[in-house]
């Protein structure tokens, strides 16, 4: 029985795993949050470790308010590098093999080309550049592992793009989206699943790998929310907006489609195509399931 810690258990990729734990029978799973492992204290993540000894860390947790985070550098480095610094170090300890998230941030949104694994890493905004930094750190510590880069993450559960767009057009009736950025939007539970399927052959590599995962397809934010709307049935107005009219205080980047060949070469994965998977969740929502 392979021991499985999941930090970060109430968050929105988190809070998949915790639905999905009895499909996957051959893991033992250890659901954290906060209040059960503080991973910004060392102490106390050694401590969790020589206790539980675990096979596998999958690290949910993260400081995630982008724009927040140009107002507070210093809070998401500690979240975003010193955490993971905290849980590779003590994984080493134990020779656990850790699964890190990362994000689309990490790159500059420059590309005229889905963005591949090899690409160099150029964030333009503070929340980028934490989650670069517990990249680095996690490679620093850790001879085996993976980082898995996702992009546009939404759930049933936690705040995210589909509900809050949902949310604000029950609301208004009316919304301004922007329309000149491009990326693809993932399901947490197609993320969760995905990376529970590969796990097996992924710790038998004994290698530090680096995956980039979405759901298939891409779109604007301006079709995303309006894919959202059509499906919840909302009698709302999407306008599309350039960026210019959107003001945010962190800079996005503009195109972050992910080149999604290597993971669906090296573990013989099929990834949903997210208008379905979009459906999926949106019916999740509309039965009173999430948080």
């Amino acid at each position: 029985m392979v021991k499985v810690l999941v930090t970060g258990c109430n968050g929105q990729l988190g809070s998949e795993f915790k639905l999905l734990v009895k499909e996957f029978p051959n893991f033992s799973f250890l659901l954290t949050d906060v209040d059960d492992l503080d991973i910004t204290d060392y102490h106390q993540v050694e401590i969790f470790f020589k206790k539980y000894m675990p096979d596998v860390v999958i690290n949910c947790a993260g400081y995630t308010a982008v724009d927040k985070a140009e107002d507070e550098p210093e809070k998401a480095m500690w979240l975003n590098r010193d955490a993971v610094t905290n849980l590779a170090a003590a994984g080493s300890l134990c020779d656990s093999y850790m699964v890190h998230i990362s994000t689309d941030y990490v790159f500059n949104g420059k590309n005229i080309r889905p963005y591949r694994e090899d690409d160099i890493p150029s964030p333009v905004s503070i929340y980028g550049l934490t989650k670069l930094a517990g990249e680095e750190a996690m490679m620093s510590c850790l001879q085996f592992g993976m980082i898995i880069r996702t992009s546009w993450l939404y759930s049933s559960f936690g705040n995210n793009f589909v509900k809050t767009i949902l949310k604000r057009c029950a609301e208004k009736g009316e919304l301004n989206v922007v329309t000149d950025q491009f990326g693809s939007p993932t399901y947490a539970r197609d993320l969760a699943k995905a990376i529970l399927e590969i796990l097996p052959a992924a710790m038998s590599s004994k290698q530090f790998e680096i995956f980039h995962y979405a759901d298939e397809g891409e779109c604007s934010w301006f079709e995303f929310a309006c894919e959202a709307v059509s499906i919840a049935g909302l009698p709302c107005r999407i306008n599309p907006i350039d960026t210019k009219g959107y003001p945010t205080k962190a800079q996005r980047p503009a195109y972050s489609v992910f080149d999604k060949s290597l993971i669906k070469n090296r573990f013989g994965i099929t990834i949903p195509e997210w208008r379905e998977s979009l459906k999926e969740c949106v019916e999740e929502l509309r039965v009173g399931h999430g948080a």
